[in-house]
């Protein structure tokens, strides 16, 4: 089933639609985000849906009724973009006929969402660091200066590691802005995704219609090289080439290109292995897409990366459907399937503070009384807990132990109360753990479940 996020939609109105494992991942991970002020990066391909989640952190955020301003910094020249953003006076140049101000003071207790970051000039990239660390600026042309409260995200379709190993973009914006780092994954991943948000687009153009199965079957085997903007223009294209009273909609009506990605087998030179063949002859779907599949991987030797390559899907697709058909031996899975991509990325900081869900019994001694309490969640930084009484509250030092899931080792850490609420939940600062290393490894093999990965922070 989709979850479907109505409130969030882009300015055409086009919604938030996950129900792929790898979207609903996200959309955890967008609600763990949105409640923190930090800095948010995101990544991914062009029109993979970068700015839906841009809106979703806005949106489930302590900000969401204050400002949401939107840039693309790709459709301002070099010349106007730091103008735009941080406001001129008037006759600081010619035709500032008056004031104006920019999109942070816009976006002054909201969000400010910069699209494709990774096109601002190096002048201006300075002068927004400056911004990101709480430093007041000038207008252009003016000598008071701004203040601004602004939860600043940004998002870009490039390699920022790479602009900055090139020196086209600076280190140390880099890491302020990826505090917390976002992939969104390309559509050719999120193979569900593709049949709902397919759907949808479908329903706005014609209620009564859906996708034959064999068109869907092409859908959702095509790779998406424009990713979600590409599938609505294949479907909007699709609807209007139908006959009004068309309820179903077939093959014959999507384009070569996306009927070519199940029917033809493309080999070198550019041709397919029938010479003159468009398609395929008819026949069962699925053992057509398994031959494809066999003889893609016999011809490039078992390498997946090139047999995917040829057939137009991604590897991970690739590597889902032998397992599917039974195909890979565990050798093969172990030289060939692709390494699962982290949905985003925590610094060393963000990774201390990150809570790691345990919901196991625990030993509390404070004051030489013992209670067994439930551990709730952990962090290097500290322990929440239910089930203590209020009396302990303000107590000088906290001893508490606990067995780590699925492990057998115990951690004992030594703390203070942080806080205590009537229903005896409680937070507990860590000043002293031992263990620590096991209780480290345990929550980073927590946050790769959740799909993050810590990098190290270096400026």
């Amino acid at each position: 089933m989709a979850v479907l996020t109505p409130d969030i939609t882009l300015a055409d109105g086009v919604p938030a639609i996950f129900k792929s494992e790898a979207s609903l991942k996200l959309l955890s991970m967008i609600h763990r985000v949105a409640p923190h002020p930090t800095a948010v990066l995101i990544t991914g391909e062009t029109g993979s849906g970068k700015e839906l989640v841009a809106r979703a952190i806005h949106s489930f955020s302590l900000r969401n009724d204050k400002p949401w301003i939107d840039v693309n910094c790709a459709a301002f020249p070099e010349h106007l973009i730091e103008s735009e953003l941080f406001g001129y006076e008037k006759g600081a140049f010619s035709g500032a006929d008056q004031t104006k101000k920019g999109f942070f003071e816009l976006a002054d207790g909201g969000s400010l969402f910069l699209d494709e970051v990774g096109e601002l000039d190096t002048r201006v990239q300075v002068k927004l660091l400056r911004v990101l660390d709480g430093v007041s600026y000038f207008r252009l042309g003016g000598n008071k200066k701004i203040q601004v409260n602004v939860r600043l995200i940004a998002a870009t379709n490039r390699d920022l590691e790479q602009e900055v190993a090139a020196g086209r973009f600076r280190r140390d914006l880099f890491h302020r802005l990826g505090q917390i780092q976002l992939r969104v994954p390309p559509l050719r991943d999120r193979s569900e995704d593709i049949e709902a948000l397919a759907a949808f687009f479908l329903g706005k153009q014609n209620m009564s219609a859906q996708f034959s199965p064999e068109a869907m079957k092409m859908l959702k085997s095509y790779s998406w090289p424009g990713n979600v903007r590409e599938l609505r223009n294949v479907v909007i294209n699709a609807a209007v080439m139908s006959d009004l009273d068309t309820t179903v909609i077939g093959p014959d009506l999507l384009p070569p290109e996306v009927k070519g990605s199940i029917y033809k087998i493309p080999i070198a030179g550019g041709s397919t292995n029938a010479p003159g063949a468009e398609e395929v002859p008819s026949g069962d779907l699925d053992e057509m897409e398994r031959r494809m599949i066999k003889q893609a991987l016999t011809r490039h030797g078992g390498d997946q990366g090139k047999a995917a390559d040829q057939l137009g899907i991604s590897r991970r697709t690739l590597s889902r459907k032998l397992k599917a058909y039974s195909m890979e031996d565990s050798d093969a899975v172990a030289d060939g399937a692709e390494p699962e991509r982290p949905l985003g990325k925590l610094s060393i900081e963000q990774k201390n503070c990150f809570r790691a869900v345990l919901e196991v019994p625990a030993l509390i001694e404070i004051g030489g009384q013992k209670f067994e309490v439930q551990a709730l969640n952990v962090s290097m930084g500290g322990i929440g807990v239910s089930g203590l009484p209020m009396k302990i509250y303000g107590s000088a030092e906290v001893k508490i132990q606990f067995r780590l899931p699925n492990r057998d080792m115990i951690v004992k850490g030594i703390g203070k109360m942080g806080w205590i609420d009537a229903a005896g939940r409680a937070g507990i600062k860590f000043a002293s753990i031992e263990n620590a290393d096991n209780l480290e490894d345990w929550i980073e093999s927590q946050l790769r479940k959740e799909g993050w990965v810590a990098t190290p922070v270096t400026v």
